[in-house]
């Protein structure tokens, strides 16, 4: 049988379901995001204004709310989900929780995220959710834990009720024969995190991978740290789960590394990085016995990559350990193609309070900003888009 080779190039799949009015919107918002200091602006005056309590809310909720998210509750994600799914893309469900810092907190977040995975079983198009872990436990316990230093009494029965919130999530999924995908964060908790996930995959990914660590693909150990996490669980006949992105902290990460006097652990640059997500989408081809991968990227060449590999290995377009995911909102270009070749291709989908999601929206604003050429790219497309439909 021929296969069709990936184009991302048709504006007209990749904004089909959209309406002239919400990609004038888009237009507008990729636009504003092209110009760095009006984005920052923006964003200063946005969290201040929610902080002040001034009355923006409506304004956050049509705009920057209205592109990157499902909605304000699971009922009010179902829209999203299911106009997603007349287009062949499924959903990553993501309560866009994080950061938290009291008790009362780490525990509304876990029961948030049993109800997440018990809506999630309720919908064939939600195959995957999402979590970070400092949803569920303070940041400076996860320092501690990393640095070796000693707990108190108290922080011992802290960390074991962390342990336990987040093995009670992972049952969840299990129980709904969902796959659970667990976020990177800094380097200066990720051995932390990467100790929690591993435990939970030897636990629960004996027949399959349903519990998925990510890869910062940005990192100079990335590679092999997943090859060796793969290697690991393989001697215990459980499956890797990988998420491969290229990564969300390069400043930060830099900057301290430089002020605390250790080597940058970011790759020298930006061919390093794609070449080790492309090493790294390899590997995981090859030992798709016993590894199931998601490639998180808004990058085209290794959306192409990935796709031509799967045609290669012979493997079927929609195999199930084999997913691409984007942005709810962002690079429909990518996901929309895709899905209409019969690849398996899923969108997060962030849902909460305006108030609650505001980080995640902040960074979004930001990341477009930041990353050469994103918004551009965006904005282009859309502006193609917006041409072709006037005739």
């Amino acid at each position: 049988m021929t296969r069709t080779k990936i184009s991302f190039d048709d504006t007209a799949v990749a904004f089909g379901d959209k309406s002239d009015k919400a990609l004038q919107l888009m237009y507008f918002l990729f636009c504003t995001m092209n110009y760095p200091l009006i984005t920052k602006v923006g964003i200063w005056f946005t969290s201040n204004a929610l902080k002040f309590k001034l009355p923006v809310k409506g304004l956050i909720k049509k705009t920057l709310f209205f592109q990157f998210c499902g909605g304000e509750s699971l009922e009010g994600c179902r829209t999203t989900i299911e106009k997603l799914k007349q287009s062949n893309i499924k959903a990553i469900l993501d309560y866009s929780a994080e950061g938290e810092h009291t008790e009362e907190g780490f525990e509304t977040n876990k029961l948030e995220m049993i109800r997440s995975l018990e809506f999630a079983g309720s919908m064939d198009n939600i195959p995957i959710t999402v979590m970070k872990l400092t949803a569920f436990i303070d940041f400076h316990l996860l320092v501690k834990a990393q640095s070796g230093l000693v707990f108190s009494d108290e922080e011992k029965e802290e960390y074991i009720r962390f342990e336990q919130r987040v093995e009670a999530i992972c049952a969840k999924a299990v129980e709904h024969g969902k796959c659970l995908y667990i976020d990177a964060e800094e380097s200066w908790i990720q051995k932390a995190i990467d100790n929690v996930v591993y435990a939970m995959m030897r636990k629960f990914n004996k027949d399959k991978a349903y519990i998925f660590n990510t890869y910062q693909m940005y990192k100079k150990s990335a590679l092999g740290d997943m090859i060796n996490a793969h290697h690991e669980l393989r001697s215990m006949n459980c499956h890797l789960g990988a998420k491969l992105v290229r990564g969300a902290y390069m400043e930060k990460e830099r900057e301290r590394a430089e002020e605390k006097g250790y080597e940058d652990p970011i790759q020298p640059n930006k061919m390093a990085c794609d070449r080790d997500y492309n090493l790294a989408l390899d590997y995981c081809l090859d030992h798709i016995d016993s590894v199931s991968v998601c490639a998180g990227t808004h990058n085209e060449d290794s959306s192409i990559y990935l796709s031509e590999l799967i045609d290669t290995k012979g493997l079927d377009r929609d195999d199930s350990r084999v997913y691409f995911a984007q942005l709810y909102g962002m690079s429909d270009n990518i996901s929309y193609n895709l899905a209409k070749e019969g690849f398996n291709v899923a969108k997060y989908v962030p849902y909460g309070s305006v108030e609650k999601v505001m980080p995640y929206l902040m960074r979004r604003a930001e990341e477009n900003t930041a990353i050469a050429g994103q918004t551009s790219r965006e904005f282009l497309l859309v502006k193609k888009e917006l041409k072709r439909r006037k005739g």
